[in-house]
């Protein structure tokens, strides 16, 4: 039996006691569902034109910072945590770099303990593979 043929018995139990679509939450609905080619609820890009004409152009990030220093001035607690949460998350995250160099006795050591290591593992001495 291939797909379509498997598909058809399944949409003709449907609605009966042998349906493999039993239950009262969730499964399939006929006609249930987003059309084809329908679109998001919301766009970002109508969410942002919305905004921009609301609030006479001004930047998101203006009106981000505005009412972040807004429920500081006000003592609004929770409001206050989310907006460190978003700075710290997205902004922190580019800024916050970390370079780590080391000293060629610091790689040198590191080199003698992996050998070790290895040799460890292996059962082979490090001095002997060389030769």
């Amino acid at each position: 039996m291939n797909r379509k043929e498997k598909i058809e018995q399944e949409r003709e139990l449907i609605g009966t006691d042998k349906s493999p679509y039993k239950g009262t939450r969730g499964g399939y609905r006929a006609g249930g569902g987003r059309k084809k080619g329908s679109r998001d609820q919301v766009s970002i890009k109508s969410l942002l034109e919305t905004i921009d004409a609301q609030t006479g152009g001004r930047d998101y990030e203006e009106l981000l910072v505005e009412d972040f220093i807004r429920s500081r001035n006000e003592g609004d607690r929770q409001t206050t945590l989310k907006y460190h949460n978003l700075i710290l998350n997205k902004v922190m995250s580019t800024l916050a770099k970390i370079e780590v160099t080391d000293s060629a006795d610091a790689i040198a050591a590191k080199k003698a303990a992996f050998a070790a290591a290895l040799s460890k593992l292996t059962g082979v001495n490090a001095d002997d593979s060389a030769l």
